[in-house]
């Protein structure tokens, strides 16, 4: 059991290597290119920042395979299937549209045909559902079409919700790393807890997402000095996807051998090991709510589905009052929660204290979701130890009255007085920045970092 770990250990630190080491350049390669596009209305950054990090992450996902092609462990992957081939050129695919789409701004409707084609690639080189374990009924098999709509339809959903949450520095790659590792940890016990071949592509694939997130994180953390873009979103949602396709459907349920009877018996009891294959998307669960949110917002306010706005889950954790950091650490909390708690659930199932564990972990999250809403004042006596967010004001002064560290800590968006009018801290008269000299969001190549601290209000327009 060891020596698959180090193999898998292996092309992980593989691909987060060469990600780390291409985004540097890559990110030179942007600027002298052009593809910094100005601010959006609905960004949150106020720097213009180069994009086209999807470059490096596509370069860490083809190093990954090679890797994994010549260990021992893991070969077997490629003789046996053919799914990595299949997960390679979908990615191609797509990460190609996303490079365009990076530097042109195509079309939203040619992107999502663009999606289908990537799946449909990577359906005709067998890389698709072929049956269904469905509870109380048992396996269900399906035909050609059923199974290429399936497949197309989950890699469309899986990619757009990763690319909706791709708003703040680090949260989408933050996000699909946490669900890479907790669907990681469910297929590598598949693959060798039960020694169930079907489940090593998947593995695989889990193992080389991780290192292209950890790789490029790096760069990505707030202050972002490069972004991925939809070359990079899309990437990474489709090779989730991919896994999520691979192990679906692929796992009979008397190989596992946990229970005795018929095959209907046993698929019915199995229901808490098959939520991750029925239900990949309770791996991304953040992203697909926030996918569904945005849709009957739009539709609800008479605008079309892919009208872009400022109404995502990360903007109203800034409004509520979150800073940027903590925004994405939340996002993060929640995210494993739901991630790994679907597949510790699915593992032990009858044990009452996951789902205590789960219910109490709930809670911490709520209690930090609203924690801008409850500011604490500490006692005089402890006011020297506390941050000056914490500290009772003084009488006469007014709430814009705080220095910096206060500015920085405790507000996203710049500290505001009365009237709304913003402090010094906020960087709202600095001049603006063109693309290719100093300045740009970064320790540049070309420039020394900028020194922005806050954020505007996620509801203020720019």
């Amino acid at each position: 059991m060891g020596q698959p770990v180090r193999d898998y250990l292996l092309t992980l630190c593989v691909t987060a290597a060469v990600t780390y080491l291409l985004t540097g350049p890559v990110r030179k390669f942007a600027i002298a290119v052009g593809a910094m596009p100005a601010i959006r209305a609905r960004d949150v950054h106020r720097e213009p920042t180069p994009r086209l990090g999807g470059i490096a992450m596509f370069g860490g996902l083809c190093a990954g395979l090679i890797v994994a092609d010549h260990l021992f462990n893991l070969n077997g992957v490629f003789e046996l299937s053919n799914e990595p081939r299949a997960l390679l050129s979908g990615a191609a695919l797509i990460w190609l549209i996303g490079v365009l789409d990076d530097k042109f701004e195509i079309d939203a409707l040619i992107k999502l045909g663009g999606q289908m084609i990537a799946a449909a690639v990577m359906v005709i080189q067998g890389l698709t559902i072929l049956w269904l374990p469905i509870p109380g009924v048992g396996t269900v098999a399906l035909t050609q079409w059923q199974g290429t709509l399936l497949t197309v339809a989950l890699v469309v959903i899986t990619i757009n919700a990763v690319n909706f949450v791709d708003g703040l520095d680090g949260l989408a790659s933050g996000m699909v790393c946490i669900a890479a590792a907790a669907f990681f940890l469910y297929t590598y016990r598949l693959w060798y807890g039960y020694g169930i071949e079907a489940a090593a592509p998947a593995t695989l694939f889990a193992a080389i997402l991780m290192g292209m997130c950890l790789g490029f994180l790096p760069h990505n953390m707030h202050p972002a000095r490069i972004f991925m873009g939809d070359s990079g979103s899309m990437l990474i949602g489709l090779v989730l996807a991919a896994g999520a396709i691979s192990v679906t459907g692929q796992v009979d349920p008397d190989a596992m051998k946990l229970f005795e009877g018929s095959e209907r018996q046993a698929t019915h009891a199995m229901l808490p090991v098959f939520i991750p294959l029925l239900l990949p998307l309770t791996i991304i669960a953040i992203p697909a709510a926030d996918l569904v949110l945005a849709i009957v917002r739009r539709t609800w306010n008479g605008k079309s589905p892919f009208a872009a706005d400022r109404g995502h889950l990360h903007h109203r954790l800034l409004e509520i009052g979150h800073s940027h950091s903590r925004s994405v650490l939340i996002m993060y909390f929640w995210s494993a929660l739901i991630a790994f708690g679907a597949v510790g659930y699915s593992v032990h199932s009858a044990s009452l204290w996951i789902v205590l564990v789960i219910v109490g972990l709930s809670a911490v999250g709520l209690v930090l979701l609203l924690m801008p809403r409850f500011t604490p004042r500490a006692p005089r006596w402890a006011e020297g130890f506390v941050p000056p967010r914490y500290r009772r004001r003084a009488q006469g002064e007014s709430a814009g009255d705080t220095d910096d560290e206060g500015g920085a800590e405790g507000s996203p968006h710049g500290q505001q007085g009365p009237e709304g009018s913003r402090t010094a801290s906020s960087g709202s008269d600095c001049p603006p920045v063109s693309v290719g000299v100093s300045g740009v969001n970064g320790a540049t190549a070309i420039g020394p970092r900028s020194r922005f601290t806050d954020r505007d209000r996620a509801d203020s327009p720019r």
